[in-house]
């Protein structure tokens, strides 16, 4: 049984989940610099990039808010920069009341630009594990991220920065996504929530 330390608040503190929370704050921090870097704007435009190009298919501003956790009036002026940029047009949505956000061929180069600024750094993060350790990782990783799926309805997606390709197209899929089909039912989104549509779902 692993020692344990202090308590905050019922919680139990112990060395493997003080790693955990260093080795997370060190990898976001770097994912985020690279990435804000590449898409040229220390804000939420990465992962709205990463999204468009991913899996958000001509998505509304709200159905944007709702991936990356902004207000609607973030979302709005993120979607005003971005077109600014060059990177996103504005068109006429399905139902010829809403708009319709979709990447410019020059959104399409931003894009690409953040996903691979965020594969280099996970690579080298991952490089001094043996393919072994990177298999039990992969397990572990995959526990860890159920156990922290949210219900229908949540903001702010886990996978919104994810080549989600990279999991449909590998051995056992998505956890996550695998997780809310089985609790939810219907197509499970990369965040792990079940709903319609090209990828949808939040976790």
């Amino acid at each position: 049984m692993a020692d344990t330390g202090p308590q905050y608040g019922g919680a139990e503190l112990d060395r493997s989940a003080n790693v955990l929370g260093a080795l997370a704050l060190a990898v976001a921090d770097e994912v985020a610099d690279v990435t804000a870097a590449a898409a040229g704007r220390a804000d939420s435009a990465a992962a709205a990039l990463a999204a468009l190009v991913h899996f958000l298919d001509r998505p509304s501003v709200d159905q944007l808010r709702q991936v990356l956790g902004l207000t609607s009036s973030g979302t709005v002026r993120l979607v005003d920069r971005l077109a600014e940029s060059g990177y996103v047009r504005r068109e006429p949505g399905a139902d010829g009341r809403s708009t319709a956000i979709t990447l410019t061929p020059a959104g399409h180069v931003a894009a690409e630009h953040v996903c691979r600024a965020r594969a280099a750094v996970l690579d080298r993060v991952l490089a001094v594990l043996s393919p072994d350790d990177r298999a039990q990782l992969d397990v572990l990783a995959g526990k860890i991220l159920v156990g922290m799926m949210r219900p229908p309805g949540a903001v702010r997606w886990i996978c919104r920065l994810c080549d989600t390709g990279i999991c449909r197209g590998s051995p056992g899929g998505c956890p996550v996504g695998n997780a809310a089909r089985e609790r939810y039912g219907g197509a499970a989104s990369p965040s792990g929530q079940a709903e319609a549509g090209r990828g949808s779902g939040r976790t």
